[in-house]
């Protein structure tokens, strides 16, 4: 096996085209900013800019992250992909397991 680490490199190619996304919502939100600034756009309007633009980046990081994850998923072997499959559905009950507490109140306290 080669020193080549295909999750390490996609999981690399997913940070940058993250970073690059949000630099880019950054810079957009800056020049929408100066817009209102000069009176080129109402401060509505350059909220309703800002508010699309980032729905719109987060679209791309979350094709990006879908992306990343099929094409890491493409590299596994068929028994590779049931593991990861289920790692991946423990982690989520886990998680459900610990967003379903219930706090019980004493009646006796009321």
């Amino acid at each position: 096996m080669s020193d080549f680490d295909i999750t390490d490199s996609f999981h690399k190619i997913f940070l940058a085209g993250v970073g690059a996304v949000a630099m880019t919502a950054e810079k957009s939100q800056e020049v929408v900013g100066e817009f209102v600034k000069k009176g080129e756009l109402t401060v509505e309007q350059g909220k309703a800019l800002n508010e699309e633009l980032s729905r719109k980046a987060k679209e791309v990081i979350d094709g990006t992250s879908d992306d990343a994850l099929k094409a890491k998923m493409e590299a596994m072997s068929p028994d590779q992909r049931a593991a990861y499959a289920a790692k991946v559905a423990k982690m989520a009950a886990d998680i459900e397991a610990e967003t379903v507490k219930v706090e019980v109140k004493d009646a006796d306290a009321e």
